[in-house]
């Protein structure tokens, strides 16, 4: 048997897959700035 000919195999699918992944990474990282700047908030206004 011969090599398969034709496009690379699963190259789409990981490439599709690692920015899905790299999206939501960056989403949570997000979310977790966006949860510390609100309790600074808080904590500032519970101590005036």
């Amino acid at each position: 048997m011969m090599a398969k000919q034709g496009r690379a195999k699963n190259t789409k699918n990981k490439a599709k897959h690692s920015k899905l992944m790299a999206r939501k990474k960056n989403k949570l990282k997000a979310e977790k700035e966006t949860r510390k700047e609100r309790l600074k908030a808080i904590i500032t206004k519970a101590k005036e």
